[in-house]
């Protein structure tokens, strides 16, 4: 490839967004709640009470986010489907008509203005009836997931070509079964972690036949949030902690997908820890791992931060050594490690032989607002996207097949656990207002797409 032109032929330059964290307007359009209108409204789960209530307003306002996307030259743009918009309890038989209308609008003004749509069918906000009825760790919301992509992707099929199943379902299974900080909110229940682990990627499989039969010539794939896990010392507590972070966290996931199996030391661990018995993952039925590991045309991945382990059941008075040097944080408190991209990149395509990825998310949160004069110097978001494009274009010249990038995110939004507190966005949000300012990093990525990706900052 020529020096100035690093990154391959067609590659999709985009921004990204999820339903709940941009839409608002919760009941319009014979929307039903999500799991998500109802955490949210839970006292004390929420940093300062925020909701997404009204969020950016996108669901009224989607005509002038699609503006700011075409003036800032993206040629794709991957967004999500609300759940409730189209099964407004999750189980009725026939979809939601003023739902599929609404983003059937939103795919026709993103054509026309030559950005190629990319669709995450969930982005964590399913149903609440859903949930009512015992949510991801029951089988039945296999089917509902199936019902859902089917009719989605009929409807849009003819126009969408790139369809994800889910978003990082770590998040789901793990934080909202382990952590306690996403919907439902339960803590250290492993058993219904794995469980809705295992039914996330069941419906994965399920549902790349029906998008396929509905959307000719479709990219179907899945997203996963990965990163490089590294131990914090060389102390052997500080090892086993790391393999069994990188099992729960990467390996649960990427081994099911591509090499139809699971991490049995993940499963050893957990048992070893009286977390687990061998009765509880008869949730694994013969022929599951099949279609699981259904070949998908790509992978999605979002990187953020790499992760350094350390033991935390190890007693301070060890005082076990940190051989790490640990670079800047973000506002977020992820620290910024632009050479794990790279890392990460090169596992997947060595480790797990992966033909095409994207990377659907990638970006950090800085608080800067408008100045006096209201413009929005956020040099260290500049700095942070420069830093790891330059290891994406490193590992695409070493062979990694990468063909996308997606920014995280388009603009400032709903946060999830964190509310409005954290920024990640090109364009700053008036969150009383809603008007929006593009910062300068939408100006520097504008400008980076202008020349294909081979400014240098």
């Amino acid at each position: 490839m020529p020096e100035n032109k690093p990154f391959p032929k067609g590659f999709k330059w985009g921004t990204a967004t999820s339903s709940y964290q941009i839409e608002g307007a919760p009941t319009a359009g014979g929307k039903g709640p999500s799991v998500w209108d109802t955490f949210s409204h839970i006292e004390g789960k929420i940093k300062n009470g925020d909701t997404g209530d009204r969020a950016c307003d996108h669901y009224h306002l989607w005509r002038d986010d699609i503006e700011l996307l075409k003036n800032l030259g993206v040629n794709a743009y991957r967004f999500s489907i609300s759940w409730p918009r189209i099964f407004p309890t999750g189980k009725e038989n026939e979809p939601n008509q003023m739902g599929l209308d609404f983003y059937s609008r939103l795919v026709d003004a993103l054509l026309e203005n030559q950005i190629t749509p990319f669709i995450t069918l969930n982005h964590w906000d399913i149903p609440q009836g859903l949930e009512d009825s015992g949510g991801w760790p029951e089988r039945d919301i296999v089917h509902e997931f199936v019902k859902y992509s089917y009719h989605v992707s009929r409807h849009l099929g003819d126009r969408v070509k790139h369809w994800i199943t889910h978003n990082e379902p770590w998040c789901v299974s793990y934080i909202g079964y382990i952590g306690g900080h996403k919907p439902p909110g339960l803590k250290n229940n492993w058993v219904k972690s794995l469980a809705a682990a295992h039914h996330l990627l069941l419906s994965h499989g399920m549902a790349i036949p029906e998008i396929r039969n509905n959307s000719k010539q479709s990219d179907v794939g899945i997203t996963l949030n990965l990163n490089t896990a590294i131990p914090a010392s060389g102390s052997t507590y500080d090892e086993d902690a790391c393999r069994f972070y990188d099992g729960q966290f990467n390996r649960l996931y990427l081994n099911p997908l591509y090499k139809n199996e699971y991490p049995d030391d993940v499963f050893e661990y957990l048992k070893t820890k009286g977390l687990i018995s061998e009765l509880d993952l008869n949730f694994i039925k013969q022929g599951d791992l099949n279609i699981i590991s259904t070949k998908t045309d790509f992978l999605g991945v979002n990187y953020y931060s790499r992760a350094v382990i350390r033991n935390e059941d190890i007693d301070e008075k060890n005082n076990l050594p940190r051989n790490v040097d640990m670079g800047p944080e973000t506002d977020f408190g992820w620290e910024i490690y632009p050479p794990g991209l790279y890392d990460l990149l090169m596992k997947l395509k060595n480790e797990y032989e992966v033909q095409n990825i994207y990377i659907t998310e990638n970006g950090c949160s800085y608080g800067d607002g408008p100045n006096s004069e209201g413009k929005i110097n956020d040099k260290r978001r500049i700095e942070y996207y420069h830093s790891h494009l330059t290891e994406l274009k490193r590992a695409i010249e070493d062979g990694v097949p990468c063909n996308g990038y997606f920014a995280w995110s388009l603009m400032d939004n709903f946060e999830w656990a964190q509310g409005f507190s954290q920024r990640f966005g090109l364009i700053w949000v008036d969150f009383k207002t809603l008007e929006r300012i593009p910062k300068d990093s939408y100006y520097w990525y504008k400008e980076f797409l202008l020349t294909g990706g081979s400014n240098e900052n």
